[in-house]
């Protein structure tokens, strides 16, 4: 997966194979995409905000209009974290709050630990982990889907 870490530049934004395809695909299907995101380089003054919502404009674009339902950011430093910055799940309960969403009905799709952690302390349905390896007890559990990508993720969502 490319992740050119701490991303404030809008150039940096690259589209993963299967992504804007899934996307469509789960509007289709009634989901509502709704993206939560760590944000600390902010945080730590490494970019402002607007330099996020830069990318975010850019990523927006390469998707298409319409296919995030809303943004939800938490710039926290970790060391000085709110129950907004995953792994708490403060952001979803934000999310599931604003847009109407039942988080028993929902997924979180994540490639980190904290993604799926925090999904998994919402209440998800299932908390699907893109990663090549799941060195975690997390793992184990039913509620927790490993995958190799978001195409993967996105055909075991919908069937």
């Amino acid at each position: 997966m490319f992740d050119p870490s701490y991303c404030s530049d809008p150039n940096q934004v690259q589209l993963l194979p299967g992504v804007k395809e899934g996307l469509v695909s789960f509007r289709a299907a009634g989901f509502k995409p709704v993206i939560v995101t760590n944000q600390s380089g902010i945080g730590r003054g490494f970019f402002a905000e607007s330099d996020f919502w830069a990318v975010q404009a850019r990523l927006e674009t390469l998707l298409g209009e319409g296919q995030i339902a809303a943004t939800y950011f938490c710039p926290d430093h970790p060391e000085q974290a709110s129950n907004r910055r995953k792994p708490a799940p403060g952001l979803l309960f934000e999310a599931a709050g604003d847009l109407d969403l039942s988080l028993g009905d929902s997924f979180m799709i994540g490639d980190k630990v904290s993604d799926i952690e925090a999904g998994l302390g919402a209440g998800v349905r299932a908390a699907v982990w893109i990663t090549a390896v799941a060195n975690s007890p997390l793992a184990d559990r039913d509620d927790v889907w490993v995958v190799p990508d978001f195409a993967t993720a996105v055909r075991l969502i919908l069937r």
